[in-house]
Order: C-alpha cells, then sequence, then structure tokens
C-alpha cells in the first residue's frame, strides 16, 4: 500500500544480457489494446492495466482542476492506441495521451470523482522481455486529494526546470578556461549495455571521472559531469545541466552492444543536418521556452518565431561541433593508433540537439566486442583515449576562439 501523496514509481529496467540497445535507438515501447484496460473493480475502486512490450520506467501522480491522474513514460508509440478500445468505466470522463517532452510520454485519465492510488506494480516477463503495469486507485475525500496532488521532487524523477540567465552566453575567446560538461550515458534506472558482468552506466561515469580530473589537472579547463553517481537523468535534463553550468562544449560518453553484426572502435558522432532542423521544430513545440537558447527568452515567440531563432544558432554550433568530433578523431587516432574505417559519424541523438552548446557523442566501443570490453576495462587504454580527448580540446578551442574573434572584427 502507498502512501496517499504523489506517487513516483521508478522501474528498473530489464535487459537481457547481450540483448541492449543504443540509448536512442531502442525501440519504443507500445502497448497491446487486447490486453489493457481501464475498468471498475467495485464501486470505490479503479484498475489500470497496460500491456507492454517491454518495461520502462515511469511515474504516477495526480492534478487537480479538472481532478485527474498523470502517468509519465519513457517515450511510448502511440501509433494505433486508442482510449475508446481500454475505457471500461464511468469513473473517467476524458482521456488524453501523446508525446510531451522529448523522450517522455504521457497519458492523463480525467476522473469524475476524486481517486487515489492504493497500489501499482509492473511485472515483466523476463522470457519474452514484455511487461504489463498494473495500478489500483481508490475513491477517496476532496480534501486528501487536494493533498496529494503534484509529482514528488525529492523522489528523483528527472524533467528539466527552466533556468534563468542574466545575458546569453558567450562564445568563448580563449581567454579563460573553457567549460566542458560531460555526459556518462544512462544511470540508475537506465543500465544501458550489459555484457559479461559489466554494464555501460557504470563503465562510462569511471571514464568520465577519469576525464574530468585530467581535464582539471590541465589548468585550462573547468570540467563537470551531469551525473556524479548512479542516477537517472533525463536526456532534456542532461541539456539542461550543461546549460546551467554555463557549457563552453558537451561531451556524451558510450559504450553500447550491439544484439546482431559486428562492430568495434571508438566513434564519434554530431547531429546530422537532418536531424537539426526537425529538432528545432520539435523544441519550439515542446520544451520550456526559458530553456532553449542560453540568456534568450523566447516564451512570447511564436513556434515559427522560436524555430527561425533556435536554427540561425544551430548553423553555427554545427559546424563548431562537427569540427570538435573531427578533431576528436585525430586526436584518439594519434593517442591509441588507427580507428575504425567511419570514425566520425551523424546522428539525430537527443542529447547532440542544443542549438546553442557544440556537443558530440563520443562511442568508446562497444561491450559486444571482446577486444572492446578488454579496453573499457584497461586503464592504460582509457589514459590514451583520454590523452586524445584533451589533445582535441586544446587544438579545437584554439580554432574556435580564433573563429570567434574573426567573427567579432
Amino acid at each position: 500500500m502507498f502512501e496517499k501523496i504523489a506517487i513516483f514509481v521508478s522501474l528498473m529496467l530489464w535487459i537481457c544480457t547481450g540483448n541492449a540497445f543504443a540509448q536512442d535507438l531502442r525501440a519504443l515501447a507500445r502497448i497491446d489494446l487486447e490486453q489493457s484496460s481501464i475498468a471498475d473493480l467495485s464501486y470505490r475502486e479503479m484498475e489500470v492495466t497496460l500491456q507492454l512490450s517491454q518495461p520502462i520506467p515511469f511515474r504516477i501522480f495526480s492534478l487537480e482542476g479538472p481532478n485527474r491522474i498523470v502517468f509519465d513514460f519513457k517515450e511510448v508509440d502511440w501509433r494505433g492506441f486508442s482510449a475508446e478500445k481500454i475505457l471500461m468505466t464511468e469513473k473517467v470522463t476524458e482521456m488524453r495521451f501523446g508525446a510531451f517532452q522529448a523522450g517522455w510520454s504521457r497519458m492523463v485519465i480525467e476522473l469524475n470523482e476524486p481517486m487515489l492510488l492504493g497500489e501499482v506494480d509492473m511485472r515483466t516477463n523476463v522470457d519474452k522481455g514484455d511487461a504489463v503495469l498494473v495500478a489500483k486507485f481508490k475513491l477517496t475525500s476532496p480534501e486528501d486529494f487536494a493533498a496529494s496532488v503534484g509529482p514528488r521532487k525529492e523522489a528523483g524523477w528527472d524533467l528539466p526546470e527552466p533556468v534563468d540567465f542574466d545575458a546569453p552566453k558567450e562564445r568563448q575567446l580563449g581567454d579563460k578556461p573553457l567549460i566542458v560538461v560531460l555526459d556518462p550515458g544512462h544511470g540508475g534506472i537506465d543500465s544501458g549495455a550489459r555484457q559479461k558482468g559489466k554494464l555501460e552506466k557504470n563503465l562510462v561515469l569511471n571514464f568520465a571521472k577519469e576525464l574530468k580530473e585530467r581535464l582539471i589537472l590541465t589548468g585550462r579547463y573547468e570540467a563537470h559531469l551531469t551525473r556524479s553517481e548512479d542516477e537517472f537523468v533525463s536526456l532534456p535534463g542532461r541539456i539542461s545541466r550543461a546549460r546551467e553550468l554555463g557549457a563552453d562544449v558537451f561531451i556524451s560518453l558510450h559504450a553500447d552492444a550491439l544484439e546482431s553484426g559486428w562492430a568495434t572502435g571508438t566513434t564519434v558522432y554530431s547531429l546530422s543536418d537532418e536531424a537539426s532542423d526537425e529538432a528545432s521544430a520539435f523544441l519550439a513545440a515542446h520544451q520550456d521556452r526559458e530553456d532553449l537558447l542560453a540568456g534568450v527568452d523566447l516564451r512570447h515567440q511564436s513556434d515559427a518565431v522560436a524555430t527561425v531563432l533556435m536554427e540561425l544558432a544551430r548553423v553555427e554550433t554545427k559546424s563548431r561541433s562537427d569540427l570538435l568530433a573531427e578533431m576528436v578523431v585525430s586526436g584518439v587516432a594519434q593517442s591509441i593508433g588507427r580507428l575504425r574505417k567511419r570514425p566520425h559519424l551523424y546522428a539525430g541523438f537527443s542529447v547532440l540537439k542544443a542549438p546553442d552548446i557544440p556537443s558530440i557523442l563520443i562511442e568508446l566501443g562497444f561491450m559486444s566486442n571482446e577486444s572492446d570490453l578488454n579496453n573499457l576495462q584497461n586503464i592504460n587504454w582509457r589514459s590514451n583515449v583520454i590523452e586524445g580527448i584533451i589533445l582535441a580540446l586544446d587544438t579545437w578551442s584554439v580554432e574556435d576562439a580564433a573563429q570567434a574573434q574573426l567573427l567579432r572584427q
């Protein structure tokens, strides 16, 4: 039985060993309508049952004006979903669903009388890999319902809050330490890839801490982590933390595993042109306007104007990101030797979509490859890769500052 307050529920992601997926490439969860329902258990109780194609993180909380129950999920594929097919109770007056923030989906059920969450469970079928979410609600008084509304901030569920800035973030000119924000992928309920008892979230966090220390020791960099322990941070939350820290550079770190096929070696990603246009349109429509461009208040701009302003910023940022990716490829190649055939690739990863921060994603290696997995656990190999990244940042910061000086003339 849960307390009669806003309830946070976190799910330990089940990923079968050797069957992990990349953070932004993981298939979206789907809801099986035939095995899902919102129905009465009695005149005082209601049960929500959702049959999912895979287990996903979620939270449940209540809001008022009107009284409603909110389900937030790691992104769900809503294609083909129909409220009419699962709604079997008169306790619900209206139901809405869809994406509400990058990487996250929401389902809202409006109530004709106040109800509180009594108990909830997500059961995973280890053999099939699917899961079923069962949440039971009980009638309550208007006073108890009003006391329960809102998500619990202290529970650790992470979605970005708007960030206030006194002035726009100026481009680095090489006259002060470069602010580098390192983003160890996954964390907490999201373990990332698994291979031979090793978890991606732990390997990349260890690497990020070592890289941060080496960057600070140079005296040329101020380095921060989006997470310094095993905690869950949403994809938009990572960018928000970087922006709040005044990042000059954002580097996301991963070490994925492939279910099939063969891949090895370090790869560096920057944002593709196609993803850039789509990203701006999505951000303009869905994100908090205060938190899209550092120091630029877009709250009173139309979607069209906000999109144009972000694209103008992104044109400059993308070329800086591409240059950084090329230099990291060159630097790491010098430090560890020959890289894979195509070490610089382009993709639409969410963590690369900040229009105002040069951002790259470094795939340190593939845990599904034995050699790469051994390298990730080898301190000498990690030290050499770190040396290559620092060399790249040294070179890039000088070139980037020179270009910025030219633009100011």
